[in-house]
């Protein structure tokens, strides 16, 4: 991370969307500090019979809107200050879409890789007993993130029902139907993605039928967005992963691809059919394609290519692909970028879903969990744009200053306490 400090930029953005609205600094500093922060620090067991340190966090940024709602990684790179930026950025992901949350997060300083599975159990267990006094379904839901998945949701939710003494599927979200999980919570991020880029596409007099685009990664993010965006009739003509990507300017077979790719993994780079050829991740950014979706890792866009982007829209599936210097060339150019807070907010509100199933224990069927998606991701899009319209402002820009707005209003309304 060296001297960069995620949260300094979180404050930025903060301040720039205040600036915009003319708020008072009293109005808006509490959204300035985490609520909570709590660092674990705790023993677990391993195979050989050692017993190896582990240390954790878990960040609640705001509650203001309702329970603290954010996931839950394992990487080796995990710091307080990335999971309190992680976690502000979830409380203005959950007030830009509506749904009454506010932002958390947590992770665990670890290379999950180095585990075995039963050492990745145990620890996520004592994990989730270091942090049981912030969760619960009024309080804290966490969710997957970095390397987590519906299995660790499942050890997560079994060690808080166990302390509880009876099953509460509300505590997370991101687990197995079979255990409360909500249909279509796999495809709620790429659908909320090709959503956004329909709805936007139409604002600017296009039509996602017709429109030519590329996708970067081909994780669950990218593959559903690419499936979907080619069902609506956009032409998908590259995709990359780790690996590096294929292009073919007439558009590529992604059902074939993700074929391939569920039984090989990511290994694009062995992947052939007649008209493509290998391009690396960087080249795709730069392809002449009317909808690019960065959907890989952060910091992809920046000042050094940001110049050389040709997409005429940019639908942020990832989070924080494209830099702040990368943002006044991309601005410059004319190119309309939809921020990630609003892009990639399908999984959050899915989340909300089988939160609400829960806590009814009363469940839906995909078609309304589709449905009731789209209709949240359309408002929200209306919004954004009509701020984005109004003000003469980037969407990102737009898409903060109405979460802002929505935060602010909160804190009005509630007062300060005492």
């Amino acid at each position: 991370m060296g001297s960069y400090n995620p949260y300094d930029n979180v404050v930025e953005t903060i301040r720039n969307a205040a600036n915009v609205l003319s708020l008072t600094e009293s109005e808006y500093i509490a959204c300035m500090y985490p609520e909570r922060e709590l660092k674990v620090n705790f023993p677990v067991k391993m195979d050989d019979g050692s017993i190896e340190v582990f240390e954790g966090y878990r960040v609640q940024h705001s509650s203001s809107r309702g329970p603290c709602k954010g996931g839950i990684r394992f990487h080796q790179d995990v710091n307080i200050d990335e999971v309190k930026a992680l976690a502000a950025w979830m409380t203005f992901k959950c007030a830009v879409v509506g749904i009454p949350y506010g932002g958390a997060k947590g992770g665990i300083r670890v290379n999950p890789s180095t585990l075995s599975h039963s050492e990745i159990e145990r620890m996520t267990r004592r994990y989730t007993a270091m942090i049981l006094p912030l969760l619960g379904p009024e309080k804290d839901i966490p969710a997957p993130d970095v390397n987590t998945n519906a299995e660790v949701m499942s050890w997560i939710m079994d060690t808080y029902s166990m302390f509880k003494g009876y099953a509460v599927p509300g505590v997370v979200t991101g687990k197995p139907v079979d255990i409360g999980g909500s249909l279509g919570r796999g495809e709620a991020t790429g659908r909320g993605v090709m959503i956004t880029t329909r709805e936007i596409l139409g604002k600017l007099g296009m039509s996602i039928g017709g429109v030519k685009a590329a996708i970067q990664g081909m994780g669950n993010v990218g593959s559903i967005s690419a499936k979907l965006i080619a069902e609506q009739g956009g032409t998908i003509v590259a995709v990359s992963d780790v690996s590096g990507g294929i292009h073919d300017p007439n558009g590529l077979d992604i059902p074939a691809i993700l074929e391939y790719l569920s039984t090989r993994g990511n290994l694009l780079e062995h992947y052939n059919a007649p008209g493509l050829r290998h391009i690396t991740n960087e080249e795709l950014l730069e392809l002449p394609v009317d909808v690019l979706v960065p959907a890989a890792l952060e910091n992809q866009i920046s000042e050094k290519n940001a110049a050389n982007i040709k997409a005429r829209l940019i639908v942020e599936g990832a989070n924080g692909p494209t830099t702040v210097g990368a943002d006044s060339i991309l601005k410059k150019n004319g190119v309309v970028v939809v921020p990630d807070i609003l892009a990639n907010a399908g999984g959050v509100v899915v989340s909300y879903f089988e939160w609400a199933q829960n806590l009814q224990s009363l469940f839906w069927d995909e078609d309304q969990v589709n449905e009731r998606l789209g209709r949240i991701m359309v408002n929200a899009v209306d919004e954004v744009f009509a701020l984005h319209t109004e003000k003469n402002i980037p969407m990102r820009t737009s898409a903060y200053c109405l979460a802002l707005s929505k935060l602010v209003e909160a804190k009005n309304i509630r007062g300060v306490f005492p």
